[in-house]
Order: structure tokens, then sequence, then C-alpha cells
């Protein structure tokens, strides 16, 4: 049976898609499915060379993997990855990309979650970004909003350009980030009115862990249900 494919980006860096794509992992292994939460490419490693980011989708998969099938690009320095790639004389190879989006593929999983790096147009050199690659690959798409001043203009630029690039944007995740953000909720719906794909949830800031599982839950089912996914 073919893998549900979705890639994950956001509206910018620290809108929270590692804790978003983690609660989706989480609600698929509660639903009895079998996920994987991979990162093509990150920036900021410890001193064993791993990223945060991955070694978090490396706990919650559902299966056990090497760090380097979770995260095959990996730069030391936290910063953008083009600058890092030439820093570190390490470039960003697509056909990289491409083996490990192979390989992913036959892992055996219903649902792989691909996690991007920093924004939808995430530059990998001088002419190409992550935004093309993905597009390339034709991967569905979910948008992390991280709710706060400004997002309003970031979610929508966002949009438009994951629309120009062809790809299909299967929903969107409104995420908390800002616990004092005025008019929380009129920015909600201000968004739900203005973007055509679906909210997947809201994700409040700091959930109690009363909240989390049933939330991890709801985003797992709600992205299935809107994706036309089968959850086994």
């Amino acid at each position: 049976m073919p893998v549900n494919r979705c890639f994950i980006t956001a509206t910018d860096t620290d809108a929270g898609k590692t804790y978003v794509t983690s609660l989706l992992l989480q609600g698929f292994k509660t639903l009895g499915s079998i996920a994987v939460g991979v990162k093509p490419i990150a920036a900021g490693a410890d001193d064993q060379g791993c990223n945060g980011d991955a070694l978090l989708l490396q706990r919650h998969s559902g299966i056990a993997l090497p760090y380097r099938v979770i995260n095959p690009v990996c730069y030391q320095a936290p910063v953008a990855p083009h600058l890092a790639a030439i820093t570190e004389q390490l470039p960003i190879n697509e056909a990289q990309l491409n083996a490990a989006l192979a390989q992913w593929q036959q892992l055996p999983v219903q649902q792989l979650l691909i996690e991007g790096a920093g924004g939808w147009l995430l530059p990998i050199n001088h002419q190409r970004y992550l935004a093309d690659w993905v597009a390339d690959r034709q991967l569905p798409v979910v948008l992390v909003v991280g709710m706060k001043l400004g997002c309003l203009n970031h979610a929508m630029l966002t949009v438009r350009e994951i629309e120009r690039s062809g790809c299909k944007l299967l929903g969107w995740v409104a995420n908390c980030i800002d616990p004092d953000m005025a008019l929380l909720e009129q920015n909600i719906a201000d968004l739900r009115q203005r973007i055509t794909a679906p909210c997947l949830g809201v994700v409040p800031f700091a959930p109690a862990p009363s909240q989390y599982q049933q939330l991890a839950i709801e985003l797992a089912t709600q992205l299935c249900t809107n994706a036309g996914y089968n959850t086994r």
C-alpha cells in the first residue's frame, strides 16, 4: 500500500513545525497507524552532529530508524542551510534528497511526515528553494501558522506561494506561540475565512498534559479526514 506523504512547512522559523509534527506522530501512534517523521535538511547540531528537532522526530516515530535516515543533511551552525553549506563546504545535493525520499517511501509505515526547515521559501542554493523540490516531488503540504502579531501577512503570503507552486495545501494548524497575543481568536477566525484549506486544529500555548493526547489524536484524525488518508 502506498505511503501517505505530507510536507510540513511554516510561516517562519520557530513557528512550531517540529512541535506540530511530533503531535501528529503521537496522534497516529494512538490511532494505531505507523508514522515516521523525517527532516531532510537541518542546521544547528550538537557535539554528535545531531539536530535537536530531528532527534525529537526520531524519538516519536513509530519505528526505530538510524539518525541519518531521519536527517540526511545536517549542518553544524544554526544558520540558513544554504549559507552553512558554503561555510562547511557541503553543498545541498537534490539527488541526495531524492534518494532519501525514495528510501522513506519504502519504509513499512502508513504515514510519512516530512518536516521542512525555516519557512516555505528556504533557499538551498543560489537558484533553488526547498519549495521547488517539494513541488517537483508533488508532495502535499500542511502549513503551521505561528500565531503572533504579523502572522496574517506571513500566512497569506505562504498560502499564495504554496498555491502558485502547484502543491496541494491539505490544511493548516494555528499554533499559539505567543501567550499574550491580542485578539487571538479574532485572528484565527480571520485566517479561517481567508484560507480555503481547512484548519486542522488550534494548538494552545503550553497545553495541559490532560489536553495533549486528545489534541494529538484530533490533529492526526483531521489530517487523515481532509487528505482522504486511511489510518491503517
